[in-house]
């Protein structure tokens, strides 16, 4: 700390730095505890680093070490924000020359000899080896203590104490290198104090150590974090059954059929490999068939599946695995893709990932990623763990094929033909998700494995009977954000703002909904604020209105009656179905959102067999 201090503060002229130190030894306990802090310059900054050793709790023969520091830059000339980021970079920094100077005393007193030091004794030169966290008793407290039922239970405890070698105490070496990898004594302190804590909170099965291991892993070895975040990983399990996804959940058909990605050998250090090729993949068109729970349903089987394998993997090849590598494709990629359900859905799938499957992807291979790519991981990059993103290695066009590309990573038998390989890849590329397999009926209804949550809302638009969203907007200029798919027939929709808010959300309605009304009249109830817009069959259509005032607005699907019918075969249609999105955005959160970028060009959910695009479908008003 002293030298990162002395390198910042020589910007201004100072050559020495002055710390007062307070060292405190409790034989007893066998603790040393050293706080120090700065004298010098101390009106402008103020350092106070903590040390402490201890004795590890479940292994005499080991030593615990804490530190921690804290840095406050009061006042540095206007430079305060520099100086703060520089000396903690110097602390980091300097961390590592405090383990070298541990290091030098340990070897001096190896040189001269001293290979053991001798443990505090008591008054009858028994050791101290109880916990440290229970008060110290007298000789005489302790007899007038026990009685002769106690007496016994107290040696029992103080054996196991004294017992360095109790199996809840210590983790085979064999069964580490076997099936955890290099643990320091921190590590396996930690695996031991979650596996102890975990067993006296939580009745049934316990997850496995490797498991156990990634959450902590997950939160830096932070035994109350990865606690809390286990806790909270197994009661979601046990609430959606995902221990049964595997064996008991049938993925749709539509999944089966057009989600491209899959299971692909191996990788040179033995990882299950991955591949994604999502640039040719109708995320849109997966998200109407199966609906966002449907997708991420599908995703969490793909971990589950993970899962299992690791343990296989581990059996087979003698060493553990505990990760894999994805090769993410991004050939196809572009605008059509990048809209804010998509993202969200998105989003969704990376929290739920992240809560529930930590440090389970090694290494993320991003190949082929065009321009556009650059805007999407602008947009989901901050959601990602910093440990995660660290795994992350993006190529863009055929860099993917020199130094540092997949062939550094995947044996060259094993790279895929697509990918300038030799090796067949069964991981079909997806493409358009045909309306026939778009869902009929609400998504998962009757599901024993539903999440709970949908982006899509699916509605019947009937004769006189039109469907209508109430959208209580509470700032001006705030964004109402829309994205429908006509499913069957014909529609006009219309967006208005109410006469009389308090009348448009009379009932149980206070901010979304649908309307209780039979429909609203343009100039009677509302003012049309959108021009209605005829929407075919087939249709996708994406767009937003710039709120000029707060208010009440209604989003309104009207059916269109079809021509008569040519033919005695014909049947009039008399309704009508949609499936849509809405969502009302502030204005400064809608500047540079997804939703923003002009979407409705593309043709890529359009459903019709020549994938027409109406003048309708694009954007109503220009932001």
């Amino acid at each position: 700390m002293d030298i990162g201090f002395q390198m910042s503060l020589k910007l201004i002229g100072v050559d020495h730095v002055f710390f007062i130190q307070k060292n405190s030894t409790n034989w007893r306990k066998r603790t040393l505890t050293i706080n120090a802090h700065n004298e010098s310059y101390s009106s402008r900054v103020v350092i106070k680093e903590n040390c402490y050793y201890s004795v590890h709790p479940d292994n005499p023969d080991w030593t615990c070490f804490e530190q921690d520091a804290s840095l406050d830059v009061i006042a540095f000339f206007g430079f305060e924000a520099a100086v703060e980021k520089l000396m903690i970079k110097l602390y980091l920094a300097n961390i590592q020359k405090g383990k070298e100077i541990i290091q030098y005393y340990i070897d001096e007193l190896i040189e001269e000899g001293v290979k053991d030091l001798p443990r505090f004794e008591d008054s009858t030169g028994n050791p101290r080896m109880k916990s440290l966290n229970e008060p110290l008793m007298t000789n005489e407290a302790t007899e007038s203590a026990e009685t002769p039922d106690s007496k016994e239970e107290n040696d029992e405890t103080v054996l196991e104490g004294a017992t360095a070698a109790h199996p809840e105490n210590k983790i085979d070496d064999e069964y580490i290198h076997r099936y955890l990898g290099p643990l320091t004594p921190t590590e396996e302190n930690g695996l031991i104090q979650l596996r102890k804590r975990l067993s006296a909170t939580h009745l049934g099965k316990i997850p496995n150590d490797s498991h156990l291991l990634r959450f902590l892993k997950a939160r830096d070895f932070n035994i109350d974090k990865a606690y809390d975040m286990l806790c909270s990983s197994l009661a979601w399990r046990r609430h959606h059954n995902v221990d049964k996804i595997l064996t008991e959940w049938r993925p749709p058909e539509a999944v089966l059929e057009y989600y491209s990605g899959g299971w692909h050998h191996y990788d040179k250090e033995g990882r299950p490999v991955y591949i994604l090729r999502l640039g040719s993949m109708d995320v849109k068109g997966l998200l109407k068939a199966v609906g966002e729970d449907g997708f991420l349903k599908y995703v969490l089987s793909i971990n589950e599946q993970a899962m299992s394998m690791f343990d296989e993997v581990t059996k087979a090849k003698g060493s553990p695995i505990s990760s894999y590598t994805c090769i993410c494709d991004l050939e196809g990629l572009c605008m059509r893709h990048l809209w804010r359900p998509g993202v969200k859905a998105l989003l969704r799938v990376i929290e739920v990932v992240e809560d529930n499957y930590p440090e389970t992807m090694g290494r993320l291979l991003i190949v082929r990623a065009p321009r556009i790519f650059g805007v999407l991981w602008t947009l989901v990059s901050p959601f990602i763990d910093e440990n995660t993103r660290n795994k992350f290695f993006i190529y863009g066009g055929n860099d993917y094929q020199g130094p540092g590309g997949l062939a550094d990573y995947i044996p060259n038998e094993y790279i895929p033909e697509f990918l300038g390989g030799t090796c067949e890849c069964d991981v079909r590329e997806g493409g358009l998700v045909p309306k026939s397999l778009y869902r009929s009926v609400e998504f998962g209804e009757g599901d024993e494995f539903s999440l709970g949550h949908e982006i899509y809302q699916a509605a019947y638009v009937g004769k006189g009977s039109p469907h209508e969203i109430v959208v209580t907007v509470k700032e001006h200029e705030s964004v109402i954000t829309w994205d429908f798919d006509i499913i069957k027939g014909d529609v006009i929709f219309t967006v208005f703002r109410h006469k009389r808010p308090k009348e448009a959300c009379s009932g149980s309605l206070t901010s979304l909904g649908e309307s209780p009304s039979c429909g609203v009249i343009a100039n009677v109830d509302a003012v049309v604020v959108e021009k209605p817009k005829t929407c075919h069959d087939g249709d996708s259509v994406q767009g937003t209105h710039v709120c000029s005032q707060a208010g009440v607005y209604v989003l309104q699907w009207k059916f269109k009656s079809s021509p008569p019918a040519t033919s005695l075969s014909s049947k009039p249609q008399n309704k009508a179905k949609i499936m849509y999105f809405f969502e009302v955005l502030r204005g400064t959160d809608f500047k540079g959102s997804m939703s923003s970028i002009e979407s409705a060009h593309s043709g890529f959910s359009q459903l019709n067999d020549n994938q027409r695009i109406h003048p309708e479908n694009r954007r109503f008003r220009e932001v």
